[in-house]
């Protein structure tokens, strides 16, 4: 239903939104970069969609013309290293008219601001390349100011030179401090911004379009984001936690392309004719002819060799260890699914030792929650989804590792699929409401786990951390809210916003779209992604993740702003004022809704300030939380810093201090640990290496057993 309307709504305004973009405004010196006619429509598409369905209910308007302007340019120049006053000065003739130039499609004003940023870039660039090997004294008491966000805009290029000529000096002190010669560092610095500027000749309108359309919506709210169809691929790649192709992680070195990982049970695994380290010169498909790729941007190179499995691709190698001027080998394979399995779910079992007694834990770490909903929709039996590959951990963990309790880690884990989150919910709650959902004409949906019985019925934990958000929310506050297990860590990430993924490519009449083919072929010819068809190209539009309902506990409390307050909580390492909803300033308020009909699977209100207790009387003896507590308040005063001195001798009595206090505590813990003592520059040996928050949940998993008892 929301499809046909959205058709209806979006051809209707296509049609009636003709008005021709103002010509744009060209930079001198530099090839322009213009938009094309998609990325006109796309734009339009996105104000109607905003406006019409957007959970905030708002109109886009001159003040949010001016909060886009602010954020566009912040994100080009966050460091006011490369604009002049001048040009800030220009862009004020935007401030109040992109709202009505979106509203058409104009992307002009917006394109000419880039193209200045690009021209500023590219002279600053210049300017340091031709500065490298000026004479500098290092024995001076001058100053870098590295962060500038907070100073006026430079008035003069003299004075922007004067500020990168400091930071040339900067780079070349430190490399100096690492030991390497004058003659190596010179021509280390010189290739860095040479690098930085093939990059940068490389940008397409595509991704000046990326970052305007992020301006925008991130004004709109944090998490309502446009994708570009290259952006869009890779988004639901993640999702899916699997791609089609060779099985290949590829960078980017000195403009060749580089195999820097095979992923195991791929075909370049199995063929056995590839490995880490070999370029990739040229690229072509079974029977088509070579493409050099020298030289290309990495997600160009990426979209060729990638492909449908079942199909064939070739490539031309220059093997690990062999000179570039080396005789490339050509190498044939088939493409097939490949399964990130690295970025899956996992498992491991580790023993805890508590008064006297001795208790197997079982570490579920999820990074995500994640489904191929492709193959599912497909059928597949054997589609990849979070719940399933939990499932099976727990299965294994309670019948074959015989553990006495289970903590699951969403550390770092930023959501996904809500679907996912509330089946996974279910693997621990017999059945009942997991999360209600409240979309933008106010009505209330609550969502149920509707699977009879549990996959683990035991002491259960989850690990929550400042980065944890969405989906682990929703997962962790109704594992709380049901009693069923304790929470440790910090207070979430506050994202509790829903978002639904819309394929502009079905909201346009299929007769504009074969017109946008035939203008994109006249008169920008290779701009953005297309799909071979029977009558033409037709032109990738990209996808928009719109913020549409928000999400609410079955406690009726929302997650937005607030996130889950942990039962047992530690110091966050993340800072607290500068990462969380709380700290966007276009995220949507805290509110509450009626509770949910639910019934606790237990009641922890007493057991709670027990662990409290316990968990505090170690933290007031353990070496590693009093460090920790130290190095926050460390990085804390490192984060206020905004210069650093350009005198060579205090740089590196700074450093070697650091390095030495840094050495210390790291030789006190691993003597409390009954390790070694290691020397500077010494790697941590495997299975050496220590998470105290890990190890503290499964200290509070071995009091909440003993409570239990």
């Amino acid at each position: 239903m929301l499809k046909r309307i959205l058709l209806i709504t979006f051809t209707a305004a296509v049609l009636a939104c003709q008005a021709a973009p103002k010509p744009q405004q060209l930079v001198e010196g530099i090839p322009n970069i213009k938009p094309d006619e998609q990325q006109s429509l796309v734009c339009k598409e996105i104000v109607a969609l905003i406006e019409n369905y957007n959970y905030k209910k708002l109109t886009v308007n001159d003040s949010i013309s001016s909060l886009i302007l602010d954020k566009y340019i912040k994100a080009l120049d966050p460091y006011r290293s490369y604009f002049l006053a001048s040009d800030i000065k220009d862009f004020e003739q935007f401030r109040y008219t992109l709202d009505d130039a979106f509203r058409v499609g104009d992307l002009s004003a917006p394109f000419y601001i880039f193209n200045v940023y690009s021209k500023r870039y590219n002279e600053t660039l210049n300017y340091a390349i031709a500065h490298i090997k000026d004479k500098y004294d290092f024995n001076q008491n001058d100053t870098y100011v590295f962060d500038r966000a907070k100073m006026p805009w430079v008035t003069s290029t003299s004075t922007l030179n004067e500020i990168w000529k400091k930071r040339v000096k900067y780079e070349l002190i430190n490399l100096k401090i690492a030991g390497t010669p004058e003659a190596k560092n010179l021509e280390t610095l010189t290739k860095r911004y040479q690098n930085l500027k093939s990059q940068s000749s490389k940008l397409n309108n595509q991704d000046v379009f990326q970052m305007i359309m992020d301006a925008f919506t991130e004004t709109i709210d944090p998490h309502t984001n446009y994708f570009n169809p290259a952006k869009a691929v890779q988004f639901n790649e993640d999702m899916a936690r699997s791609f089609e192709g060779i099985g290949a992680r590829l960078q980017l070195e000195n403009d060749v392309l580089k195999i820097s990982e095979i992923i195991p049970g791929g075909p370049a695994f199995k063929s056995k004719q590839l490995n880490s380290g070999d370029r990739i010169v040229a690229v072509a498909q079974a029977t088509g002819d070579f493409e050099d790729i020298i030289g290309w941007r990495i997600d160009n190179s990426v979209a060729k060799i990638k492909g449908p499995k079942g199909t064939k691709v070739r490539l031309k190698i220059i093997p690990v260890g062999h000179d570039m001027s080396s005789k490339p080998i050509i190498v044939e394979m088939v493409r097939e699914k490949i399964v990130m399995e690295d970025q899956s779910a996992k498992k491991e079992v580790k023993t805890i030792q508590s008064n006297g007694q001795s208790y197997k834990i079982g570490i579920i770490s999820v990074p995500a929650f994640y489904a191929d909903f492709k193959a599912a929709n497909a059928g597949d039996p054997n589609y990849k989804s979070t719940t399933r590959d939990v499932k099976l951990l727990i299965d294994t963990l309670k019948n074959k590792d015989k553990v006495d309790a289970i903590v699951m880690d969403l550390r770092a884990n930023g959501g996904g699929s809500l679907l996912e989150a509330i089946d996974l919910t279910g693997l621990f709650i017999d059945k009942g409401p997991v999360v209600q959902v409240k979309d933008l004409k106010g009505n209330i949906e609550v969502s149920s786990d509707e699977h009879p019985g549990v996959a683990w019925s035991g002491p259960f934990g989850v690990m929550v951390d400042r980065l944890s958000a969405s989906a682990s929310e929703i997962f962790a506050g109704a594992i709380q809210d049901y009693g069923r297990g304790v929470i440790i860590g910090t207070q979430t990430y506050g994202k509790g916003t829903v978002q639904s993924s819309i394929d502009l490519n079905k909201l346009i009449n299929p007769s504009i779209l074969q017109r946008l083919a035939s203008l994109v072929q006249k008169g920008n010819p290779g701009s953005g992604l297309t799909i071979k068809g029977g009558k033409g190209d037709t032109p990738q539009l990209g996808q928009i993740n719109l913020t549409m309902a928000k999400f609410y506990r079955v406690n009726g409390s929302s997650t937005q702003h607030k996130g889950v307050m942990p039962d047992i909580t530690l110091p966050s390492f993340y800072p607290m004022d500068k990462i969380g909803e709380d700290t966007e300033p276009s995220a949507l308020p805290w509110d509450e809704v009626q509770r949910s009909n639910f019934v606790p699977v237990a009641n922890l209100s007493g057991v709670k300030p027990e662990l409290i207790k316990l968990h505090d009387a170690r933290m007031e003896k353990s070496l590693d939380y009093k460090f920790l507590i130290d190095g926050i308040a460390e990085m804390k005063k490192r984060d206020l810093e905004t210069s650093v001195t350009l005198n060579e001798t205090k740089l590196k009595a700074e450093r070697d201090s650091l390095e030495a206090k840094s050495l210390e505590k790291t030789n006190k813990l691993r003597a409390a640990r009954g390790l070694p003592a290691v020397k500077k520059g010494d790697k941590v040996k495997k299975g050496e290496d220590f998470d105290f928050f890990q190890d503290e949940s499964l200290r509070v998993m071995a009091d909440f057993i003993q409570l239990k008892k």
